[in-house]
């Protein structure tokens, strides 16, 4: 960095790379090497810096911010794919499956539960059990409203498993309805 600092012989200094700290310190070796230290920019990621006749100044923002590499992709992944993948990494996920005949609109099997990264199921047996009455007093409450739409039937087990898990266990896993068609 000496190096480059006494070649160049910059007449404004703006270090790049690295946390704030070490901004500041590369951006004191540049007025160590000679660089006015009115002319050191120290700026945030997305910091714009203008430059005209009257010198350098700070200017406005643009966004800026980590960029993900997902696979053969880069930057393609949205902050809900990221923020699923946390939920999933720290919560795990119960899925939870149903067969129900559209004519009726009736449950003719399940509920089943699944569980991945949330409880271990031969240890939480009990849990399990009482979250699959959970799920069947959800679905009775459905059929006494006569609710048969699928998006609503789904949403309603959703929001009742993730409260009765959180109250059992403080825990919020990705809970994913999955009704069959027979």
């Amino acid at each position: 960095l000496k190096t480059m600092l006494n070649l160049v012989r910059p007449e404004y200094f703006i270090p790049v790379h690295g946390e704030y700290r070490m901004l500041r310190r590369h951006g004191e070796l540049g007025v160590a090497m000679g660089v006015d230290p009115k002319k050191v920019l120290i700026g945030d990621n997305g910091q714009i810096f203008e430059f005209d006749k009257d010198g350098g100044r700070k200017g406005g923002r643009v966004q800026a911010g980590a960029i993900f590499v997902d696979g053969l992709g880069v930057g393609d992944v949205g902050n809900i794919v990221i923020r699923d993948r946390q939920q999933l990494a720290q919560e795990g996920m119960v899925i939870v499956v149903m067969a129900m005949d559209k004519a009726s609109g009736t449950i003719v099997a399940g509920p089943d539960l699944v569980s991945r990264g949330f409880v271990y199921v031969r240890d939480a047996e009990e849990l399990m059990l009482a979250a699959e009455r959970r799920v069947e007093q959800v679905l009775d409450d459905c059929e006494v409203q006569r609710i048969k739409d699928w998006t609503t039937i789904k949403q309603n087990v959703r929001d009742a498993l993730g409260k009765f898990f959180y109250d059992k266990t403080r825990r919020r896993p990705m809970i994913l309805p999955i009704i069959q068609d027979v």
